[in-house]
């Protein structure tokens, strides 16, 4: 996970540069466009009658057309460009490579960054309409966490509802999916136990009981061979138990979609700070 954190803001760091150099030098594009723009306009209004040979290669090239979908044409490539810079800053906010300590962050920008990072897998296909995403956040205060992997986390749970929602989905018509439109409910609440709770719930197939009471073990999966290790749920379960002294719950009927639960303190007791620093220093040896 921390090789592919620094990866990820490696690369991230890498794209950054030529896409700011890009959406910077749009803004100066567009306004010498609106000059030339302009100054043909008032070419136009002080020569109506222009010679035939220049009349004929106005018509040609279809000048008033030209001329309206290069501004179109820039919008377009502006929106793209802040599209990528947006990808680009949830993709170095989730790595979180420059925070290798707990600290207090806000965790509705980490859920945040992780739905953009997953944004492609809800979009609509010619199988199934869009995944709905329904956001009840409480109010909460900075929550002192290992931030990156608390992302990795949400990735973990997401990514497993999504494939819950693709598998279930199969063999049915677009139609009869859109009549119960998959479905992911994030809720937010500060407890009265000191801590903060974070609540994921889909409206999927639902887990059978035999295999609810296994998810968090070790190399446990119940997708094909190829398509997953196994280890998503129990690194998660870790993190939040182990790394963050919280709790991390499934409850789950089978037909009635699932619901995962992360509790975790709102400040790290120092007994949790040292073990993660325990750990990692095992882990650089």
């Amino acid at each position: 996970m921390s090789a592919l954190g620094q990866m990820v803001a490696g690369v991230a760091h890498e794209i950054n540069n030529p896409v700011n150099f890009i959406h910077g030098n749009l803004n100066h594009v567009e306004a010498y466009t609106q000059e030339l723009v302009g100054l043909l306009q008032r070419y136009q209004s002080a020569y109506p009658q222009p010679p035939q040979e220049l009349q004929a290669a106005v018509e040609d090239a279809d000048l008033a057309f030209l001329l309206t979908d290069l501004v179109k044409m820039l919008q377009s490539m502006k929106v793209g460009t802040e599209r990528i810079r947006e990808i680009v800053l949830s993709l170095r906010n989730f790595s979180r490579l420059d925070e290798a300590e707990f600290k207090a962050v806000d965790i509705h920008e980490g859920i945040e960054n992780t739905l953009v990072i997953l944004r492609h897998r809800f979009k609509a296909r010619a199988e199934r309409p869009e995944i709905q995403v329904v956001k009840d956040y409480g109010p909460l205060p900075l929550v002192e966490c290992y931030a990156g992997q608390l992302n990795q986390v949400f990735m973990n749970i997401l990514s497993n509802a999504i494939d819950a929602f693709e598998e279930a989905n199969q063999g049915q018509s677009f139609e009869a999916i859109a009549t119960k439109p998959n479905t992911l409910w994030l809720h937010t609440a500060v407890t009265g136990r000191g801590t903060v709770q974070i609540t994921i719930a889909d409206n999927g197939p639902g887990i059978a009981e035999t295999v609810r009471t296994r998810l968090f073990n070790p190399f446990f999966t119940t997708k094909a061979v190829g398509k997953g290790t196994g280890l998503g749920l129990s690194i998660s379960y870790q993190i939040i138990t182990e790394k963050h002294g919280g709790q991390l719950s499934c409850h789950s009927t089978p037909g009635q979609g699932a619901k995962f639960i992360i509790e975790i303190p709102i400040q790290q007791v120092a007994p949790v700070r040292s073990q993660v620093r325990s750990l990692e220093a095992v882990l650089c040896e």
